[in-house]
């Protein structure tokens, strides 16, 4: 990558997120519905998608260190790789008839693209931030953020498209043609200089980013129950068209972080936060008490809306109390806490749905952005940390 322009940068970057979570977004509308029609009930469809962020989680670890060490280009490269085994293994669930079989197949798919995720995204981040400096890292981490839930809400109608167009098969295909283009895109890209001085060891960079990333978690909660569960939610109540909350969620997402993405410079990353997350309650909320599609489709575009400034707002005061050379590291353990709240919503929101309603884990979900504002708010009251 060449340093033309942050413009440049910033599209060579946030097209690598793009081309990884469009490959995340397509099975999101389908899967759960499969595992039901495959004789699972709602905690199994509820893990299946759970399954891709156990897989974020475990590489996140590694994704790190990975990019501090030799630059984020490698781990970009791995994680479209990824893709394309993620394609491979879709497409062999299609030939197996036993239903245990073919969901532990498509399990290994899930975990595939959960990798992808971890590599690509983290790494395309760190990459552009490098490219652009810390001073751009709020725009650098709102673009990234466009790209992902761009792809996310073009990806979960584009999988109901194409699974219905060819099932199964046809999904693998797609996930094949995505990991062939995000090799063909990065791989005559330079790598990126990486800073040579002596990197925190984990455990320091883990301590300093804990209470924002404790934040961050519970307000993921909102995210991980729609995008699990909406499709059933939907279903349970008689409605269709269940990808409009999704395509909803990520639309507002978009249009939040396009209108807001310079209020972190003018204001501060735990005001924004907090103004970002009670949105995002009260999105949670309409969605728990939704009488109609309309309504609940209304209540995933205001929780995106709030959910979209957490990260940017949050995440620039973790770039701001790490040094240069462990900055890839702080952005892995970051995002760390998201991928545990996905990969513990799943299947707890499934319990819940299953002794309660198929609203109960929005309500839960609207329960957890309140400890994430609360946190916010013990946060605020802390004094400012010296230079």
């Amino acid at each position: 990558m060449t340093t033309d322009s942050p413009a440049r940068s910033i599209f060579l970057c946030a097209g690598c997120t793009g081309l990884a979570y469009f490959a995340v977004g397509l099975p999101l509308a389908v899967l759960p519905g499969w595992a039901l029609k495959l004789g699972f009930g709602p905690v199994v469809a509820g893990f299946l998608i759970s399954a891709q962020y156990v897989a974020t989680v475990l590489s996140r670890i590694v994704v790190g260190p990975m990019i501090d060490r030799s630059g984020p280009r490698r781990a970009i490269v791995l994680g479209f790789v990824c893709c394309l085994g993620a394609g491979i293994t879709t497409v062999a669930a299609l030939w197996i008839t036993a239903p245990m079989a073919a969901m532990a197949v498509m399990m290994a798919s899930r975990i595939l693209l959960g990798f992808s995720e971890s590599l690509v995204s983290t790494s395309a981040m760190a990459w552009g931030i490098m490219q652009l400096g810390a001073h751009q890292s709020a725009r650098m981490i709102s673009w990234n953020g466009i790209a992902t839930y761009a792809a996310i809400a073009g990806g979960a109608p584009a999988g109901v498209w194409i699974f219905g167009l060819g099932g199964v098969m046809a999904l693998g295909v797609a996930l094949l043609l995505l990991g062939a283009a995000g090799l063909a895109f990065v791989w005559p890209q330079p790598a990126a200089r990486v800073p040579s001085a002596q990197r925190w060891p984990m455990r320091t960079v883990f301590g300093a980013v804990l209470p924002f990333g404790a934040a961050l978690a519970m307000a993921t909660v909102g995210f991980g129950v729609i995008t699990s569960f909406v499709t059933l939610y939907f279903n349970a109540f008689g409605w269709a068209d269940a990808w409009m909350a999704l395509t909803a969620f990520g639309c507002a997402f978009i249009v939040s972080r396009l209108l807001f993405v310079r209020s972190v410079a003018r204001h501060g990353g735990l005001p924004v936060s907090a103004v970002f997350i009670a949105v995002e309650l009260a999105g949670l909320a309409i969605m728990a008490a939704a009488p109609s599609a309309h309504l609940a489709i209304a209540g995933a575009a205001v929780t995106g809306f709030g959910f979209a400034m957490v990260f940017p707002a949050l995440g620039v005061l973790v770039i701001e109390r790490v040094p240069e050379q462990s900055r890839g590291t702080a952005l892995s353990t970051f995002a760390l806490f998201i991928d545990v709240a996905l990969c513990l919503t799943g299947p707890l929101a499934g319990a819940l749905a299953q002794h309660a309603t198929y609203a109960a884990p929005f309500g839960g979900a609207a329960i957890g952005a309140g400890l994430a504002l609360g946190m916010v708010a013990l946060l605020m009251l802390r004094p400012k940390p010296q230079p």
